[in-house]
């Protein structure tokens, strides 16, 4: 599976400090690996991956490409962009 990292989660990750990145790293290699993943609730049609308790991974799968579309370092930023949806 192909992997495509975003304009916007590419500029996320430069501000997330560098061990917290290397998780992510970690986390987007397993998410071409897996099989299930879990889907965002309200019929959303992106995936979320946890990386910490509070940090997640958003992305979509499109014809074995994966496009990672948003890195969250804190709860706080991902309930805010999740918001804007409802």
């Amino acid at each position: 599976m192909e992997v495509r990292i975003l304009e916007t989660a590419e500029k996320e990750l430069e501000k997330i400090a560098n061990p917290l990145n290397k998780r992510f790293g970690k986390h987007i290699e397993k998410i071409t690996s897996k099989e299930t993943s879990r889907h965002l609730k309200h019929g959303l049609p992106y995936f979320t991956e946890n990386v910490t308790k509070q940090a997640r991974i958003i992305y979509c799968v499109e014809n074995e490409t994966v496009y990672v579309l948003h890195c969250f370092a804190t709860h706080k930023e991902y309930e805010r962009w999740f918001k804007s949806f409802k």
